[in-house]
């Protein structure tokens, strides 16, 4: 199976789209298919079955799909292992991270480490959808969640909190919510449903089931500023609202744990420029004082 062909095929599985396989290899269609009719000729089979939604692979196209991940696999760790031997303090790393993360602790510390070597340029990228680090979208991830696979290194950075919080216009026209009533009589800020949070059922310990939602969103900058705009009550990481003059916090005596963690492929842990860029931002989390 030739790789060039089996990369579009496997684009083509995943977008569903001739559209969308050529965005994501930022090729025209046209190669799309003509990738797909090359493969298709070679294996004499039929890849896909063109319906009103879509490709939708045959029998045949889910075999191939099978045998062409093994083959992205191995080129993807032939990649690692030939960059987890580079010394040089130069070229790019790709970097994964929440937009409060970034803001908070990745920008100081990417500003530090290009001072240092400016070789080194970073694609950072701000989501809350869990980068594959085995697909390598992304050399270095900062996560909540300690990952499980062999393949990946985890270094606690640090454990953080967060606290319940409200503008003090809000608190000046509301009042301060009861303990125990599942905030009812208040608005508050909370995240999507589609994205994994233990806010969906209560914000630090209290249940929200009285309040009413103002708005859902689904990054932690915006929840911050939604609520220093006075829409409501959120649960906001506490080294972030405290530096927000706007922002009172309430129950003080409440607070939510939850652990930061520095995760890169192990086969990346020796390249120059990968550690580089991870001491920065380790550095960047140990200066954080204790709660």
């Amino acid at each position: 199976m030739d790789w060039d062909n089996a990369r579009v095929f496997l684009a083509l599985v995943r977008a569903g789209t001739l559209r969308g396989a050529a965005e994501q290899l930022e090729i025209d269609q046209a190669t799309v298919g003509r990738r797909l009719a090359a493969m298709e000729k070679s294996l004499g089979a039929r890849l896909f079955l063109r319906t009103p939604a879509g490709y939708v692979p045959t029998p045949a196209g889910e075999l191939a799909a099978a045998a062409a991940e093994r083959m992205e696999q191995g080129a993807e760790q032939m990649l690692r292992q030939m960059q987890g031997i580079d010394e040089r303090l130069c070229g790019v790393v790709r970097v994964a991270a929440t937009d409060t993360s970034a803001r908070h602790f990745l920008v100081p510390a990417l500003h530090k480490m290009r001072q240092r070597h400016p070789g080194i340029r970073v694609l950072l990228t701000t989501s809350n959808h869990i980068s594959n680090l085995t697909r390598r979208e992304a050399d270095l991830a900062v996560r909540t969640v300690r990952p499980d696979s062999p393949d990946l290194i985890a270094r606690h950075l640090k454990r953080l909190y967060t606290g319940l919080y409200a503008s003090r216009a809000y608190l000046q026209a509301r009042g301060q919510p009861e303990p125990g009533t599942a905030l009812k009589g208040h608005d508050v800020v909370i995240y999507q449903k589609e994205i994994p949070t233990r806010q969906q059922e209560a914000l630090c310990g209290e249940a929200h089931a009285n309040a009413s939602v103002a708005v859902e969103v689904s990054s932690g900058v915006m929840l911050a500023e939604c609520v220093a705009a006075g829409m409501g009550i959120g649960e906001i990481p506490t080294h972030m609202a405290d530096a927000m003059p706007g922002l009172v916090r309430i129950w003080p005596e409440r607070s939510t744990p939850y652990d930061m963690w520095l995760v890169l492929h192990g086969d990346l842990n020796r390249t120059a420029r990968v550690r580089a860029v991870a001491d920065a931002i380790v550095a960047e989390y140990d200066a954080v004082p204790p709660a």
